[in-house]
């Protein structure tokens, strides 16, 4: 099993950053993580994945420029920088980890955390 802890999350204004953080626990090998993000009345989607050792990553269209996925093997933890942020950004972000590669995380994680509000004001 693996344990997926969100935290960073917050209100800011347009325009603001925030970062979130991800901490990772458990024996269980996972090829893959990356953030989903779901709004209010909308469906949970696809943000950001990285590869195991961190040298592939993958953006959805509406964050690529603004947003970096990293993670740091040695603490367990992957990050999400979230730059430039826009009203339409606010959601709920959920952490996630695959047993696939990161090519195919956005197709089904196999683990979830319980996610960290985003509320980003005009």
């Amino acid at each position: 099993q693996v344990q997926l802890v969100e935290s960073g999350g917050g209100l800011v204004q347009a325009e603001g950053s925030l970062r979130l953080f991800c901490s990772v626990s458990g024996r269980t090998f996972v090829y893959s993580m990356g953030w989903f993000r779901q709004a209010p009345g909308e469906e949970r989607e696809f943000v950001a994945a990285i590869s195991r050792s961190g040298g592939t990553t993958y953006y959805a269209d509406s964050v690529k420029g603004r947003f970096t996925i990293s993670k740091d093997n040695t603490k367990s933890t992957v990050y999400l920088q979230m730059n430039r942020l826009k009203p339409e950004d606010t959601a709920v972000y959920y952490c996630a980890a695959s047993r696939r590669s990161a090519e195919y995380f956005r197709a089904a994680p196999d683990y979830w955390g319980q996610g960290t509000q985003v509320s980003v004001s005009s």
